[in-house]
């Protein structure tokens, strides 16, 4: 039998398929070679969250449409396939997706067209046994996607512009966690892995790599006893799901809790205040170096 999330898909697939070639017969004069589909011949890019539509953004610049699938303050991990995303997808010039299971329902939905990135799949990228999606946090690592993205978009000059950006935040990180008091983060969702070992920290996850998952009781023990023997002084949370987790652990040991985001997405109010992934992360740094004593 199909597994019913399964069905779903296929049937908002259908559906989306026949309202996608309903389109088609009304633009039969529109041109189909690439970027026919953008606003005055500009490139169509679908990303399935914020990451790899800020890249896009960046590197297409006036020369794409780039349509982000995950809505402001949603969570990408529970994105649910719409009618209206599946035609997205089928329309676009390219596709871009983290893959490997970030998001299930729109790599079912995208199939394996040769306009469909599923950047997880980047060499050199160097993932964990673990499948930890998170390797946007670690600079030089999304510099790999940035340079994957930018060769997708036959703009390698502009991906090349970004990757020194990226150099660039890559060092102030370095010189910002040179010289810690402690090492270890003590994080709600365990997504900061690939940051942590760039730059010689320990993550301590409460939960796993599903931002919403609840503790085991032994696990909310053990982390409370590190954070109580090693003086732990900030327990922190993320943006888009709740901080009751981290609230509890902080309220057992006499912590303070504050924000590191795993930059999945923007909030409502950060997209009103111009926030995008650079600024996210010197506040990410800031954070680290008060809750890590760094000089």
């Amino acid at each position: 039998m199909i597994a019913p999330m399964r069905l779903i898909v296929i049937l908002i697939i259908v559906l989306a398929t026949a309202v996608w070639a309903g389109a088609a017969v009304l633009g039969l004069t529109a041109c189909g070679n690439w970027g026919s589909n953008g606003g005055a011949g500009r490139e169509t890019v679908v990303a399935s969250f914020y990451p790899l539509a800020y890249a896009a953004e960046q590197i297409g610049g006036s020369r794409v449409d780039v349509e982000n699938l995950t809505p402001p303050g949603a969570e990408p991990h529970d994105l649910e396939v719409s009618p209206q995303d599946v035609a997205a997808i089928r329309e676009a010039d390219l596709v871009l997706l983290l893959g490997r299971g970030f998001q299930p329902q729109l790599e079912d939905a995208a199939g394996t067209g040769a306009n469909v990135l599923r950047l997880l799949d980047t060499p050199g990228l160097g993932l964990h046994a673990n499948n930890d999606p998170h390797v946007w946090l670690d600079p030089l690592r999304y510099a790999k996607i940035v340079a994957r993205i930018g060769q997708a978009l036959r703009a390698p000059a502009a991906a090349e512009r970004l990757i020194e950006r990226l150099r660039s935040l890559d060092a102030e990180y370095r010189r910002g966690l040179t010289n810690c008091r402690r090492d270890e983060i003590v994080t709600s969702h365990e997504a900061f892995a690939y940051l942590a070992e760039r730059y010689g920290l320990h993550q301590v996850a409460i939960t796993g790599l599903s931002p919403e998952a609840e503790p085991d009781p032994g696990k909310l023990a053990d982390v409370v006893n590190l954070v109580r023997a090693h003086g732990v002084t900030t327990i922190y949370f993320e943006t888009l799901v709740s901080p009751r987790i981290a609230e509890t652990v902080a309220r057992e040991t006499g912590s303070k809790t504050a924000v590191l985001d795993p930059i999945e997405g923007l909030t409502e109010d950060e997209r009103a205040h111009g926030d995008d992934y650079f600024s996210l992360m010197r506040r990410n740094l800031a954070a680290l170096e008060a809750g890590l004593g760094c000089s």
